[in-house]
């Protein structure tokens, strides 16, 4: 059931499209913090993306484009295709995560009527992210990330598409073809006074 703050909020703005970029992750590197961040983020994913896709339907907006993530692939061969299933997390904190993966993904693929695009970021950092450096596998820098957001508000067919930077984890072939998506992305750095 969409909140009604919400939807009123989103048909006053009448958008053509709307992008959710929603996470609730604050505590998450805390000590002790983790399973709460990740029970919270997931609850995110699962309630708040139903009440903004139902805000979206009712605005009448035309295209969504949703973040998730591109390290929740099952074990297999990489590096992993949009194809590749998604890890089935039976339980523990992985659990939490990819339920909220999956009804994210799932509310906003099988909409009608609304161009719907997932956009599966890597790992982030960067400004205003946890860590300066890329770290893990599928690094994404935020700049990069906000850059395909931005194309795939005028690119790319409904679908889902892996957002990383090219080092073997996730095959970005699909984004870089349909949204021209580049990982190298990073926005000019101002001039220092």
């Amino acid at each position: 059931m969409c909140s009604t703050a919400l939807r009123d909020a989103v048909v006053r703005a009448k958008p053509e499209i709307v992008i959710h970029q929603l996470t609730d992750l604050a505590g998450l590197l805390e000590p002790g913090r983790r399973d709460e961040v990740l029970t919270r983020n997931a609850r995110l994913r699962i309630e708040g993306t139903a009440n903004l896709v139902a805000a979206a339907i009712a605005a009448g907006a035309r295209r969504l484009i949703a973040q998730s993530i591109a390290f929740a692939y099952a074990e297999g061969p990489e590096p992993h295709a949009e194809t590749d299933p998604l890890a089935s997390g039976e339980s523990g904190a992985g659990a939490v995560t990819a339920r909220g993966v999956r009804a994210l993904e799932q509310a906003v693929l099988h909409l009608r009527g609304i161009e719907s695009l997932v956009l599966r970021y890597g790992r982030l950092y960067g400004p205003w992210t946890w860590y300066d450096a890329p770290t893990g596998r599928g690094p994404l820098h935020v700049d990069a990330a906000a850059r395909a957001a931005q194309l795939a508000a005028t690119s790319g067919a409904p679908g889902v598409y892996n957002i990383a930077e090219d080092d073997g984890a996730v095959s970005i072939a699909k984004a870089r073809r349909e949204l021209g998506f580049d990982p190298g992305f990073r926005l000019p750095t101002p001039p220092v006074n």
